[in-house]
């Protein structure tokens, strides 16, 4: 609902949230509120919101008509560097090398309900009844601009999607050089600034500063969102735990280059914002044409970490991620890579997918090596033709058999890169992303295929269209393995575009692949990959129903990854794999039951040989493929929490994922190392997803009071400590315990 009060005062609120913006008597826009719900607001009390400050003597004033006037008062929704503002702002332009300081000016505002969703651009969609979204129409006159702000409000939702459009109205072209997409003003700097960040292999950790005078940053420069800093970033108040207090989240649905910051004043104000990074960002705007940024979602919530983890949860599976994934069961898959790498044959692959298919696995993913000439990661990239000795019948022959067995077919692409020895690249040089000096940096042994070029998306579009035709594909491991250097387009250079226009184009590029192949395959399940978890973000989520979070499959290192991640994504978007041990990328031994235990949580496969399972393994395997097949919707989908902290210290970690109608819940305790003689007896107090008034049987065992539970909690599991050989239910490194309660009457 869009309350608009005076022509000044406009209302964004739900049963959940408000969101109240403000027009300053200089014409410019404030955010002066976004949290708890105020529905139902008079004049009187929105008054009371806005207050002038003008708490410096040596302030400048900016506004002829009132001598006190500043914006250093007062928390833009849009801010401008150098008008009475000297924080960092939103939106740098200049003409001719002059730099612009605008000053645009409200005119007025128009609302739309629903909002189309549209496979060209990543972007937040909801039917009319669902969502509402605020535009107000600025104009700076002097300069001849227009910029639009649009605001984005879901009926079930504490999200504020903002985005931006500029247009130029003048007769001489405008350079954008920073434009970022999300702003959001906090009274205070009472607030721990959260982000995950991390490298290849351990990506999404858990990292927390407090704030103070100055500027925060993360970002990428990479040309993909990247292992080492993620998107999302939590503002946490001081006063927050798990379940309880305000918390504000911000994520952006972008997929290459960003920057998310905070800046504290001298007065302890906050001002977060987040969008493209403006480091290797120039865009032209000739006259009449507009550029939109990408949407950033705003969240907010009164119930801590978790309650703002539920809301990103809601809002991606409902607005975001195509709602067709929601009933469509996640297929179990096995994944040869770990089990073959390069060296398979048809043969041994049939074999795999044999015993796959009776232990109960639904979907056989061939990874790379199938094509061109491609027996090591240095060669073939671009060249997406089977390799005939491999697959002597050819690929419609293979995945044939598959079929018949009762398995789909799923196959890995790397569609944007290309090795030196590829076919494509001895006929089309140019369509590599490479200066035109001599010295030319090579990652992995490939090269960067320019995306910005359509000529280049349309080909391997052709090349992938033809695969999927041939095998009847339903399922793609996209993958992405090298970031971008020395970044400038020959296709670029032709069209006289401004190089530094190359990064934004590129990742347009990605989403034109992505939109042509759903468009024609709308029922194609793609699982995005950037080198494990190196492009995790929203702009893949809209079009990737998940994705592989990390190219470790480490059980104990997914701890972090798994806890981290879903701080701000849904569980249904994390996939797992079941490895071998010793682990292939930090030579761990697990337990099987621990591996299995870790991976259970969110779309589930497994990645080892298995032709070299004992069978205590073969029958542990099929097991838990039974009961996760039983469960299947509560794994993937149901309201995940954390239980214990997720502190980086801590060596014990527990979460859970509780049905929405509180009848079911799988809890995960997990024990990082042992220690010498442990704690005797503890409990897991649970979060309030539990009904108080009904019991629950735990392990087909004990039934336990829902109000107990959430009380006193579970019982943990009995530690091994030194002496109780007969009763200790875990020891050792790397152990796990699962609770299944399931709600009975007494």
């Amino acid at each position: 609902m869009i309350e608009q009060l005076n022509n000044r005062i406009f209302h964004m609120n739900n049963s959940q949230v408000s969101f109240i913006l403000h027009v300053m008597q200089n014409g410019q826009i404030e955010q002066i509120y976004y949290g708890k719900s105020l529905h139902g607001l008079s004049v009187e009390e929105i008054d009371y919101l806005v207050t002038d400050q003008n708490k410096s003597a040596g302030t400048v004033k900016f506004f002829e008509d009132d001598p006190n006037f500043t914006l250093t008062d007062h928390p833009q929704a849009y801010p401008v560097y150098g008008s009475s503002d000297f924080k960092e702002g939103a939106i740098e332009l200049s003409s001719n090398q002059t730099p612009y300081y605008t000053d645009f000016r409200f005119v007025e505002a128009t609302t739309k309900k629903g909002k189309e969703r549209n496979l060209k651009c990543p972007a937040a969609y909801g039917k009319e009844e669902e969502t509402e979204t605020l535009s107000l129409r600025l104009v700076d006159q002097e300069r001849q601009l227009e910029l639009i702000l649009h605001y984005t409000l879901f009926c079930d939702s504490t999200a504020i999607v903002q985005s931006q459009t500029l247009i130029n109205q003048s007769e001489t072209d405008l350079q954008i050089h920073r434009m970022l997409s999300g702003v959001l003003n906090l009274s205070t700097k009472a607030y721990d600034f959260t982000h995950f960040s991390g490298a290849w292999l351990k990506e999404r950790h858990e990292k927390k500063r407090p704030l103070e005078q100055g500027v925060v940053a993360i970002g990428s420069l990479k040309g993909a969102s990247s292992h080492q800093h993620n998107p999302f970033i939590r503002l946490e108040h001081q006063n927050s735990t798990l379940d309880q207090g305000e918390v504000y989240g911000m994520n952006l649905v972008y997929s290459g280059n960003f920057l998310a910051q905070a800046e504290v004043d001298e007065w302890d104000k906050t001002r977060v914002m987040i969008g493209i990074h403006p480091t290797q960002f120039t865009w032209t705007l000739t006259p009449k044409e507009s550029f939109t940024t990408p949407e950033a979602v705003l969240m907010y919530s009164a119930a801590g970490t978790n309650g703002l983890a539920k809301q990103f949860t809601h809002f991606i599976e409902n607005y975001l991620i195509d709602r067709q994934w929601q009933n469509t069961p996640r297929p179990i898959v096995f994944n040869n890579w770990e089990a073959t790498y390069f060296d398979f044959t048809e043969e041994k692959l049939l074999s795999l997918a044999t015993i796959g298919k009776k232990l109960g696995m639904e979907c056989f993913v061939l990874d790379d090596g199938w094509f061109g000439k491609r027996n090591n990661d240095r060669s073939s990239l671009g060249d997406w033709t089977p390799d005939k000795q491999k697959f002597p019948h050819g690929l419609a022959a293979f995945a044939t058999k598959l079929k018949n067995m009762g398995l789909q077919f799923g196959m890995w692409f790397e569609p944007e890169m290309i090795s030196p020895d590829s076919q494509l690249l001895e006929k089309h040089p140019d369509w590599v992303v490479r200066h035109p000096y001599s010295r030319i940096s090579v990652g992995r042994g490939q090269y960067v295929l320019d995306f910005a070029n359509p000529a280049v998306v349309e080909e391997i579009y052709e090349q992938m269209a033809k695969i999927i035709e041939e095998t009847n594909l339903t399922y793609i491991k996209w993958d992405m393995n090298r970031n971008i250097t020395e970044a400038y387009s020959a296709y670029l250079e032709k069209q006289g575009v401004h190089q530094q226009e190359f990064f934004h184009r590129y990742v347009q590029g990605v989403y034109t692949l992505y939109g042509k192949l759903l468009t024609s395959y709308p029922d194609l399940l793609i699982e995005g990959c950037a080198g494990g978890g190196g492009r995790y973000d929203l702009g893949i989520l809209f079009y990737s129903p998940q994705i592989w979070p990390s190219d470790t499959s480490d059980g104990l290192e997914r701890l972090s990854i798994l806890s981290g991640t879903l701080a701000g994504y849904p569980l249904s978007s994390f996939s797992n794999h079941v490895s071998a041990s010793p682990n292939h990328q930090v030579l761990r031994d697990t337990s099987l039951a621990f591996r299995q235990d870790v991976a259970m949580f969110g779309p589930l496969g497994y990645e080892l040989d298995l032709l070299a399972l004992t069978e205590d393994e073969i029958q542990q395997i099929s097991d838990r493929i039974t009961f996760y097949k039983a469960h299947r919707h509560l794994l993937t989908h149901g309201e995940f929490l954390q239980i214990l902290p997720n502190h980086p210290a801590d060596n014990e970690i527990c979460w859970g994922v509780f049905s929405h109608d509180q009848s079911e819940a799988i809890i995960g305790y997990y024990q990082k190392s042992a220690r010498a003689n442990p704690a005797a007896k503890a409990y897991l107090p649970l979060p309030e997803c539990l009904n108080k008034d009904s019991y629950y049987q735990i392990n087909q065992k004990e039934t336990i009071n829902g109000n107990f539970l959430m009380n006193v909690g579970l019982k943990k599991p009995r530690l091994f400590n030194g002496v109780n050989h007969t009763t200790y239910q875990l020891a050792g490194d790397c152990q796990s315990f699962i609770y299944h309660l399931v709600e009975r009457r007494k």
